[in-house]
């Protein structure tokens, strides 16, 4: 998933250094937080089987993730306009580092923690977010700006790619138990055997809480441009955030990355579930995990192919045929069986590739200085991570999984009515 930051930055001087360095390290960073949002997908399924969850319950993980970047972001942007762009980046690591260490006790303490610990986690992701994003812009020749913001989001892409296929490896590796086998057992086996799954997830949140402290050190020490936030024009601190809403493809923009980010999330989390039914795939939860870093790397795959094609076709038309794909992949998914539904499913991920910059431009289209207070507006509709799988796991409870996936099939529709409704916004 591609992430926008709130804050603007405007570099106070020149420098001749070599940028070449802290420019790894805030690719390091992209990738980092890429890594940490996917591998929810392997925890949630993880987690609901030691604890015996309902569909509802593992949600809160995402929940509790996402929920972060909408409770986080404004004091986020607030935060960093006093202690400054650079230790702001630092203090995100540390906090998402302490999030991490925190799955240690979680693993003896319960779910409770767990949800704590990711709401700690994504709260230091996205200080780092609001943070880091403005120095990509400022590290090199403002005229291939571009291309490296280009760049840091395929390491974000490869992270998103990478996490579940490492994390299933790492975190899903003990043996599977049905719940016929788990109900054979007395307490006190299925009691060792939910401690010794729950115990699977601290050596490898230790091993990136201690990567994250060595980012944030680098990063502390690291020789950066000194940023200030970008000041708003008077026009635009005139205007009240109410003025927002008279623009009406910024308010249906905001609903699209609501249901999408939601969507996309959605599917990813529920997806090692769906491959382990056994008219789909009956895969195993580590098996399946390798299937998920497709359904991201597809992503990855789908921004090069977007970047060519919306190079002649407009953005809006590019959105409503991905939307129209997804719609019917998925319907494909819910009404099919085999190989032939979950390829269905996992080949939603390459339609998502241009979503959310197509949604985001389209939406801050004509705002001029307006412009800043909508982008914090959408970079808050992100919550739809936390709304949406919740929403989903509902349905998945009362009806079936398999039925649950008209969810994330009413995002996608809005999604391709937005793109068809404003097909030539560009040309206006």
């Amino acid at each position: 998933m591609e992430h926008y930051s709130q804050a603007a930055a405007v570099p106070q001087g020149t420098s001749s250094q070599s940028n070449t360095g802290p420019l790894v390290i805030i690719t390091i960073l992209f990738f980092m937080w890429g890594a940490l949002t996917a591998l929810n997908d392997v925890l949630i399924p993880h987690l609901k089987a030691i604890y015996t969850l309902s569909y509802v319950q593992a949600m809160l993980v995402q929940f509790c993730f996402f929920g972060a970047y909408f409770i986080v972001s404004l004091p986020a942007g607030m935060l960093i306009r006093r202690i400054g762009y650079q230790m702001g980046a630092v203090t995100g690591l540390v906090i998402a580092a302490f999030g991490c260490a925190m799955f240690y006790p979680a693993a003896q303490a319960g779910y409770g923690l767990f949800l704590f610990a990711f709401f700690v986690l994504a709260s230091g992701i996205t200080i780092l977010q609001v943070a880091a994003n403005p120095y990509v812009t400022v590290l090199g020749d403002p005229r291939t700006a571009s291309s490296r913001l280009t760049l840091t989001q395929a390491f974000n892409s490869l992270g998103t790619t990478l996490a579940p296929l490492v994390g299933g490896m790492l975190i899903l590796n003990g043996a599977a138990f049905s719940a016929d086998q788990l109900a054979a057992m007395t307490a006190a086996q299925q009691e060792a055997h939910r401690a010794q799954e729950a115990a699977s997830v601290q050596g490898p949140y230790l091993a990136l809480a201690g990567s994250l402290l060595l980012l944030a050190v680098l990063f502390a020490i690291a020789r950066l441009p000194k940023l200030s936030g970008a000041s708003e024009s008077d026009t635009d601190s005139a205007q009240p955030f109410s003025a927002l809403f008279k623009h009406k493809h910024l308010v249906l923009g905001t609903i699209g990355i609501f249901l999408y980010v939601g969507g996309e999330v959605s599917i990813g989390s529920f997806l090692i579930n769906y491959l382990g039914e056994a008219h789909i795939a009956g895969l195993s939860h580590a098996d399946a995990a390798v299937y998920v870093s497709y359904y991201w790397g597809g992503a990855m795959v789908g921004r090069f192919i977007g970047f060519a094609v919306m190079r002649t076709v407009s953005p809006g038309k590019a959105l409503a045929f991905n939307a129209l794909c997804s719609v019917l992949l998925i319907l494909t998914a819910i009404f099919g069986s085999g190989h032939v539904a979950m390829w269905a499913i996992i080949a939603v991920g390459l339609c998502n590739s241009i979503m959310f910059p197509t949604i985001f431009s389209m939406a801050l289209h004509g705002l001029g200085s307006q412009t800043g207070q909508a982008s914090g507006l959408l970079c808050m509709a992100i919550v739809g991570g936390a709304l949406v799988p919740f929403v989903q796991g509902a349905v998945a409870d009362s009806s079936g999984l398999q039925v649950s996936f008209f969810v994330p099939v009413a995002c996608y529709a809005f999604i391709l009515y937005f793109g068809l409704k404003y097909a030539n916004l560009h040309k206006q």
